[in-house]
């Protein structure tokens, strides 16, 4: 029995199952072939694939959902190149983590799927194919209700003084955060989306005990739905990701008071994918 080969990568990580005659899984750095290089791209499927230990024609599909990926581009041709070479019989799939998403949350049924993890995204999906998307801009020009768009929001106050006094003593001694290190981290590390998202869990872990935080998260995830989820029309969604997972309760509530009701919250798409594909 030949195994199936289904990746999900998101920009912080990346979840291998080969499904067969039993499961090998692996876990591996995350990959966003939108902005990292073709050769760093490579090496981390070639160390996954590896750590797999798949033979050539143990592998009769391929399935690979990645952040970035746009079907037919050139990063897309690259991966599934990489695939060919190594399982030169299989049938090779490249889609993007949106796909992915889709696929997760709404099976063969047609529906409005969305992403809210270090970025985010949205799209509506017609049970085959996505038909509609609005853009998410990165973390610059969107990204709306992600962790890194929470973070960028808390770090803007704290340089403007507009946090709470204990919050903002805390928030200092906790990460040895000042004026010069937080500028010079956001403007020059080569990894910018993920150090703003790396304050998230510390400002969901506040929500309870600030009116300041949970205020600043739903402000930020009434951006999402607003900006976003408001123009598909839609009544029901369904959400991916770890912040959406970690953010279940205000989702539902915000969305509710939008009028659209929450299908699901999955932290992770890789067993409905596996689901989708092997079934």
């Amino acid at each position: 029995m030949q195994y199936r080969l289904i990746i999900d990568s998101g920009a912080t990580k990346a979840e291998w199952c080969a499904a067969g005659r039993d499961r090998r899984m692996t876990v591996t750095a995350g990959m966003n072939l939108a902005t990292m290089s073709e050769e760093s791209a490579l090496e981390s499927i070639a160390a996954a694939l590896d750590s797999l230990g798949l033979e050539g024609n143990e592998v009769g599909a391929v399935h690979f959902y990645a952040a970035g990926l746009i079907a037919g581009s050139a990063s897309g041709a690259m991966v599934s190149s990489l695939f060919a070479k190594r399982f030169p019989d299989a049938d090779i799939e490249c889609a993007s983590d949106l796909l992915a998403a889709a696929r997760a949350v709404c099976g063969h049924s047609a529906g409005v799927a969305a992403i809210l993890g270090t970025g985010s995204n949205s799209c509506l999906f017609d049970g085959i194919s996505i038909v509609r998307n609005v853009r998410s801009g990165g973390f610059i020009l969107g990204d709306e209700g992600g962790g890194a768009s929470l973070g960028k929001l808390f770090l803007s106050d704290f340089l403007k003084g507009l946090v709470p006094e204990p919050i903002a003593l805390e928030f200092a001694s906790s990460f040895d955060a000042d004026y010069l290190s937080i500028v010079n981290r956001v403007y020059h590390s080569p990894a910018p989306a993920a150090y703003l998202g790396s304050f998230a869990p510390w400002i969901l872990s506040h929500a309870d005990s600030h009116p300041y935080m949970r205020a600043l998260i739903d402000r930020n995830l009434n951006s999402f739905i607003q900006r976003v989820l408001l123009q598909y029309d839609c009544e029901r969604v369904g959400f991916v990701g770890g912040f959406a997972s970690a953010c279940a309760s205000s989702l539902k509530r915000l969305c509710a008071e939008a009028g659209i009701e929450v299908s699901s919250i999955i932290a992770s798409p890789l067993e409905n994918l596996i689901s989708y594909h092997c079934q």
